[in-house]
């Protein structure tokens, strides 16, 4: 094989860690400010594959699978082909039919088509992605390439895996899937299959694993060496056989919600007394007044000392070992931000004793996350927890790096669009929209401002009492834990029976799931009820209007209240949304003027409708560009570190 520019092609394939060509960069990012057209070529090849499926319905299953082989032997003498793509898609199209039992759609042979060319396919919730992206990584597999499949949490990877492997297996292919509790040996083993499911986070510590493993190997031509004596798992150095290729679903969360989610692989350490250093850091913290010694910055979730405050930390008694005044600045800061900025059931969950993070994007419990510069230690001593184990950072990267050292990266997700042009920039991504298969039958409500949280919950239970009587199930939209237990209160107070799905709950979540589209059922939820969540609809439900949305999100990101909305008319069924928000929402407070919210009835308001979503929309794009910027400057902070130390380590 040639060798490629930008790519290391030896016992471990990845991308090297190179800077992106900024002119091609400029170019795809120029290209993704184009609205997306309709991708024609792809619909011919489409018609391509139902045209080569017609002879192969007459073959029987030992004639079908001599044309599989046929097709994997072509690949490894042709690569990548055109036709040769067709033919694959054909014969997976029809093994789906036969061991599945489920004929795939023409909008999911698109998307695996767009995928499978390095893409990004926005596909609307419903609309069948998992069969999608089994298409696209079964193609690959047949043509040799190593394939991780990227999915949400470990539910979903065993649900995935378990789904399609009748279907890879029916090809030949081998499949595994990675989660939390599997152990080093099964990830070796699970790692050397044709196909893998895991989530983001065991990929990228395994890959973090193996870099201190290829450290300790002298070369790359050792590690050649060493794969001559067999392929037992039993044997490689390292879990992974290299980045060759990952599909993402919800490809946005991943690279754009969670790019700056430090991803640190450590190693237990001696208490070096740091327990008495954070106690007196917060006792200091807590003698400073709001206002008067510091301010909060609510956009960057940080604190700032005025001149009052530092004077008050020069005349503070117990800082004699704190020499450094920078440091210390920093870490009363860091602690003034846990007991003012990070609000409990918000931000974060106490859950036997201990301080779990609730990821913000998804709403779900993040076990094994702490924040990091001491903020996860200040936090505890608030809550009075017992402090975690003490660690040393020994290996640590963020998605954004990640991702970008896969030899081809694609994926999908619902809500692209309104990131298309920084995943073009940053990692290189077209984004291309599939159509719907059936007409949207979704209703969207009129969006209405209520003054405050008061009146808003009023309205809301209002209405959510008047739909379910009607027969329809009902899914409110909460921002967080505390948010959808006060909802839950007020709902009680009426006597008004529902279920509650929020972090604390998450052991019920698929039994909340199943009653959530009952005729009459309310449910009261927190962006757990988001990606991913497939709410089927109740007898009947379907004939007095499907299901009702309520969404009294207002999230950083346009993007994730969408997610919310497509849990509602998925599949051409009929359901409706109603979007009631309070003026006092943290987001919206920053940029509202109060005088406002004074002037707004108990009732709220809802036209004109323009000014109306300029107001709830306005916010969200001032905090996207902030959270765009702060990527931008991680990415070139990590490029430049990055950078340095492959110079020292080239010096040597």
């Amino acid at each position: 094989m040639l060798p490629i520019p930008g790519i290391v092609l030896g016992a471990y394939p990845e991308r090297a860690a190179t800077p992106r060509d900024t002119f091609a960069a400029a170019l795809k990012t120029l290209r993704a400010l184009v609205p997306a057209r309709k991708p024609k070529a792809h619909a011919r090849f489409v018609d391509e594959v139902h045209a080569r499926e017609v002879g192969l319905e007459s073959l029987d299953a030992d004639a079908l699978a001599a044309r599989v082989q046929h097709a994997r032997a072509a690949f490894a003498r042709h690569g990548l082909r055109e036709d040769l793509i067709a033919e694959s898609f054909a014969l997976i199209k029809q093994t789906c039919s036969r061991v599945l039992g489920v004929e795939l759609y023409p909008t999911q042979l698109l998307a695996a088509r767009v995928m499978l060319g390095k893409r990004l396919a926005e596909m609307a919730t419903g609309e069948g992605k998992t069969l999608a992206a089994g298409v696209c990584a079964a193609t690959a597999a047949l043509a040799g390439i190593p394939v991780h499949v990227i999915t949400a949490n470990d539910y979903l990877v065993e649900r995935d895996a378990r789904i399609l492997g009748a279907l890879y297996r029916a090809l030949g292919l081998t499949v595994a899937a990675v989660v939390q509790q599997t152990a080093p040996a099964a990830r070796r083993a699970a790692y050397d299959c044709d196909i893998v499911y895991c989530t983001a986070a065991e990929i990228v510590f395994d890959y973090l694993r193996d870099g201190l493993a290829r450290a300790r190997t002298r070369s790359d031509l050792h590690q050649r060496a060493r794969a001559l004596h067999g392929n037992d798992p039993a044997t490689r150095t390292t879990l992974l056989r290299g980045l060759c290729m990952a599909l993402i679903d919800e490809a946005d969360s991943i690279l754009i919600d969670d790019a700056r989610v430090p991803l640190i692989l450590s190693e237990r350490c001696a208490n070096g007394g740091e327990q008495r250093y954070f106690a007196a850091a917060l006792a200091a913290a807590r003698t400073l007044e709001r206002g008067t010694h510091f301010t909060l910055l609510r956009q960057s979730m940080s604190v700032e000392l005025t001149d009052a405050g530092h004077d008050a930390l020069e005349r503070s008694s117990g800082f004699e070992a704190w020499l450094n005044r920078l440091h210390r600045t920093e870490t009363v800061c860091t602690a003034l931000a846990a007991l003012h900025l990070y609000a409990r059931d918000r931000h974060y969950l106490v859950r036997d004793g201990a301080v779990t993070i609730i990821d913000e994007s998804t709403g779900r419990l993040a076990p094994g996350r702490v924040w990091s510069r001491g903020l996860h230690r200040f936090i505890e001593l608030k809550e009075n927890c017992a402090a975690g184990t003490d660690t040393a950072t020994v290996a640590q990267i963020t998605y954004q790096r990640f991702f970008q050292r896969y030899l081809a990266l694609c994926g999908m997700s619902g809500t692209l669009r309104e990131a298309r042009t920084e995943l073009a920039s940053v990692y290189g991504l077209e984004v291309l929209r599939i159509p719907l298969r059936r007409p949207d039958r979704r209703r969207m409500g009129a969006t209405r401002l209520f003054p405050d949280r008061e009146s808003q919950w009023n309205a809301v239970v209002r209405e959510a009492l008047e739909v379910s009587r009607a027969g329809r199930p009902v899914l409110i939209g909460t921002d967080s834990v505390a948010e959808s237990e006060a909802l839950s209160q007020r709902l009680a107070q009426v006597n008004q029976a529902h279920a509650v799905l929020n972090a604390r709950q998450d052991s019920a979540e698929a039994e909340v799931i199943a009653r959530a589209g009952e005729p009459g059922q309310i449910t009261v939820a927190t962006n757990m009820a988001g990606r991913g969540t497939d709410i089927e609809l109740g007898a009947g439900v379907a004939e007095r209007g499907g299901l009702h949305v309520i969404c009294c999100q207002h999230n950083v990101s346009r993007r994730i209240d969408r997610q919310l909305v497509g849990r509602c008319a998925r599949r051409g069924d009929p359901g409706s949304v109603q979007t009631l928000l309070a003026l006092d929402k943290p987001l919206i407070a920053r940029l509202v003027p109060r005088a406002l919210a004074r002037r707004v009835g108990a009732n709220g308001f809802t036209s004109p409708q323009w000014l109306v979503r300029g107001l709830v929309r306005w916010p969200q794009r001032v905090e996207e560009k902030r959270q765009r910027i702060e990527r931008r400057e991680l990415l070139k902070r990590d490029a430049h570190a990055e950078r340095a130390l492959t110079f020292g380590t080239a010096k040597e």
